[in-house]
């Protein structure tokens, strides 16, 4: 297997190294034959090559098996003209990668004021309120005066009826139960759509038990019983906040893996920011990066038929959820331990084959 790795912007580098470091025992103990190639993005190619993105880079991420990029300092990128791309906007957008899926579960071990729950967003990750993605040329929000600026949000058909369908076939492979998050009574034209589709969908799947769930509603819902719920599909922004929000609930929004995935490809990506106030100071905690590699895996297995990918992505998983019941985690989850010092931690755990 063959992973583009780039390592971003302000902690990218430390948590992507220590991200790297766990794949190699993983990839060691169960004979991945995993292959690292690495490429700067974001201020680091900016410096050297004039563009957060150099040329060439995307066909090496469509020859590769898999992408992992670091995060990177988006806000601070205003200008594509000036070679000011938002990396992670652009993979997403060339490689198609439509379906967001953003795990969250509790650890036991680790506080949680909100109970023991384990559940999945399903985010539609190309289309809805983002003004970065909704449009071939030009952006969706527009500044009319001064004083009054208008945004666009874009639903289409499409986009609902492929996300639908990676959240019914990922619900009828855990607990059977698909919710659909939507704000249809207010948004009656697009929301109306999604969740008709949503249905009509779903109904392929007898099996497969459905509801849905206003959004603000469901806010209440995942704090107050956040067990209830096991796959739930929505829209962009939508899926965005929620993915945040069950992260947090979990523990920390550094225990948020991601996976971005298309047709043909996937990238794995932490679910926070570049948190340049922090960088270079070893306290940054690598779990959400780590995570979203083990998904990264277990998607390159299950689409090769490659089983031992799928059981290295369930054993760094296992690996986690260990150090987290023995208390050796970052300091934002009330350890002691820095960014590689829990990498190591989850590399012992892995090495030890338990």
């Amino acid at each position: 297997m063959r992973i583009v790795v780039l390592p971003g912007d302000g902690i990218g580098p430390e948590i992507t190294a220590a991200t790297l470091d766990v794949l190699r025992v993983a990839s060691e103990r169960f004979q991945l034959d995993i292959k690292l190639e690495q490429h700067p993005i974001g201020h680091e190619s900016l410096r050297q090559f004039g563009t957060t993105v150099k040329p060439g880079l995307l066909d090496s991420v469509r020859a590769a098996d898999g992408l992992i990029p670091g995060p990177t300092a988006t806000f601070y990128f205003k200008d594509e003209n000036s070679g000011e791309i938002n990396p992670s906007k652009y993979f997403r957008k060339n490689l198609d990668l439509f379906a967001n899926l953003r795990p969250a579960r509790t650890y036991p071990g680790l506080r949680n004021r909100f109970g023991v729950f384990d559940l999945v967003v399903v985010r539609e990750n190309t289309e809805g309120f983002y003004s970065d993605r909704n449009m071939e040329q030009g952006n969706s929000e527009l500044l009319v005066t001064p004083d009054v600026a208008i945004s666009i949000r874009r639903i289409t058909r499409l986009c609902c009826e492929r996300i639908v369908q990676v959240a019914c076939k990922l619900a009828m492979k855990r607990r059977k139960h698909l919710t659909i998050v939507h704000k249809a009574n207010v948004l009656r034209i697009g929301d109306g759509m999604f969740l008709d589709i949503c249905r009509e969908a779903a109904r392929g799947y007898p099996d497969l038990v459905v509801d849905d769930i206003i959004v603000d509603a469901m806010m209440a819902h995942l704090v107050r019983e956040p067990d209830r719920f096991d796959v739930i599909v929505t829209t962009n922004m939508f899926g965005d906040i929620l993915s945040d929000l069950t992260a947090e609930l979990s523990g920390s929004l550094g225990l948020g893996g991601a996976l971005n995935v298309g047709a043909g490809n996937a990238m794995a990506q932490a679910a926070h920011g570049s948190a340049p106030d922090i960088a270079g100071r070893d306290v940054a905690n690598p779990t959400s990066l780590i995570l979203s590699a083990a998904l990264l895996l277990a998607w390159h297995g299950e689409r090769a038929g490659q089983t031992r990918f799928e059981a290295a992505a369930r054993a760094i998983e296992g690996a986690v959820a260990s150090a987290m019941q023995t208390g050796e985690v970052t300091r934002d989850l009330g350890g002691k331990l820095g960014t590689v010092a829990a990498g190591r931690a989850v590399m012992d755990v892995l090495q030890s084959g338990n």
